[in-house]
């Protein structure tokens, strides 16, 4: 299928563009239809060079839907050529590999979700509205928006920008929504669970068991503390509460 190449609007209310990456035609445009008729615009390829390439211009996209196994190029090498040109669209791999290793080389690797293709598309597109923050009430409504500062900690909800000790940390919408609710609970401690339904919604369920979820937050979690510790190697901020979840743990700001 030729690609579909529009000119994205940066205004709030602009449809969500969603760029879909599948070797398997009959998915991808049944993928691309319920997408449409649900009010989004779409551009499909069916390899991964091709999603490359709609980057060599000025196209851009909201969302890339990335099949894991494809010919030539996998899913995990497009993610990797998408991050080294600093492509920072978010990325969710669709997949019927339903292991953890592959969950977890998927977010480590720089993507932001993990969707088994079995799901039904009302589960994927929740995914992305929740993802996008967009077209869905704010679950968090309470929080006020502007500058935060908690210790070394600065956070810009506006943008989803974070400082620690006056130096930028390249968090994805999905972390900085993460590190925003631990940091703006100081001190409290933070369910496993209550960070999962954060970033996926509440009641949906992923990995192994009754507790597999908890997986994807220790990686979410390792993947935020590396990054703040490539700006501060002595960062600890993140407290493990064992067998609970995560605390957010208040430091006085000092110089870089």
């Amino acid at each position: 299928m030729t690609a579909q190449v529009e000119t994205i609007s940066e205004t709030p209310d602009s449809p969500i563009h969603v760029l879909i990456v599948d070797d398997d035609a009959l998915l991808r445009e049944s993928l691309e239809q319920n997408l449409i008729d649900s009010g989004f615009t779409v551009s499909g390829f069916s390899n991964g060079q091709d999603a490359l390439d709609h980057f060599s211009g000025e196209a851009r996209g909201d969302l890339m839907l990335l099949d894991w196994k494809m010919p030539e190029m996998n899913g995990i090498e497009v993610l990797k050529h998408l991050r080294a040109r600093k492509i920072d669209v978010p990325v969710v791999f669709l997949t019927v590999l339903s292991d953890q290793i592959y969950e977890e080389a998927a977010l480590l690797g720089g993507a932001v979700d993990f969707v088994e293709k079995s799901r039904s598309f009302a589960i994927l597109r929740r995914r992305i509205e929740l993802i996008l923050d967009r077209q869905i009430p704010d679950r968090n409504s309470n929080e006020t928006s502007g500058e935060i500062e908690i210790g070394a900690l600065q956070l810009d909800p506006d943008s989803s920008r974070a400082l620690w000790q006056s130096n930028r940390v390249d968090l994805t919408l999905t972390e900085f929504k993460i590190v925003h609710h631990l940091a703006t609970r100081s001190g409290t401690d933070i369910r496993y669970r209550e960070i999962y339904d954060l970033v996926h919604g509440e009641g949906f369920v992923a990995g192994a068991g009754d507790d597999g979820y908890r997986s994807n937050v220790r990686t979410f979690i390792k993947r935020i503390r590396q990054k703040f510790r490539d700006v501060d190697s002595d960062f600890d901020a993140i407290a493990t509460y064992t067998g609970f979840g995560y605390r957010w743990v208040a430091t006085d700001k000092t110089d870089g």
